[in-house]
């Protein structure tokens, strides 16, 4: 499995030969919106830094909402969630993406806004890698995202969703999540079910441009 960085919640994920786009996002946030052909399009939410699937020049279809897909071998399933701790009133809903391939299961929250319920942790089961939003105030804050992965307990952490120099959102930089904890920065994760991490490993990735 592959997996790149695109941008904000933007990821190409690449496994038994298919390819997943996550949350293709509008130009004004301040990401060039070079997306690749790809298979599938996963959209959390309906938000213009989510869902610019027109950006996206070819794909085969999108999955949105709270379904359960397999395509070519490839389990994807979608979990409910919510965009606040107000239950979706300030907000609205997202979709958690649990996509399994390649005996390694990896989850995408989304623009998730609060701590998992004991109902999301049952149909979301095991993670291996856990692609978490830690930017605050549209999302769940730094130290919440160190609670949502307690709850999960992956192997790998890809944070997302944060400030960098090109994002214009106000949204808080991965320094506050990291405060200074370690992690391996990454052009491109190649990953296998056996070369997991022992323990919790944080991968990052370099700022697109």
């Amino acid at each position: 499995m592959k997996i790149q960085w695109l941008g904000h919640s933007s990821f190409l994920i690449e496994t038994s030969g298919i390819k997943i786009l996550t949350d293709p996002f509008d130009n004004s946030i301040g990401y060039a919106t070079i997306f690749p052909d790809v298979d599938i399009v996963l959209v959390s939410h309906e938000h213009f830094d989510h869902n610019a699937v027109e950006n996206v020049p070819s794909y085969k279809q999108v999955i949105k909402g709270n379904v359960e897909k397999e395509f070519e071998g490839i389990k994807i399933k979608g979990i409910a969630g919510y965009h606040d701790n107000r239950k979706g009133l300030l907000r609205g809903k997202i979709t958690m993406f649990k996509v399994q391939s390649e005996d390694i299961s990896l989850l995408h929250l989304g623009d998730l806004g609060t701590l998992l319920t004991d109902k999301q942790l049952k149909e979301i089961g095991e993670v291996d890698i856990a692609m978490v939003p830690v930017g605050g105030k549209y999302t769940i804050e730094p130290g919440e995202a160190w609670e949502v992965i307690k709850q999960l307990n992956p192997k790998i952490v890809i944070p997302m969703h944060y400030k960098t120099p090109f994002l214009t959102l106000d949204i808080l930089p991965l320094d506050s999540f990291l405060e200074g904890k370690p992690y391996e920065e990454k052009d491109v994760l190649e990953i296998t079910s056996s070369t997991l991490p022992g323990s919790l490993q944080i991968i990052t990735f370099p700022y697109p441009k």
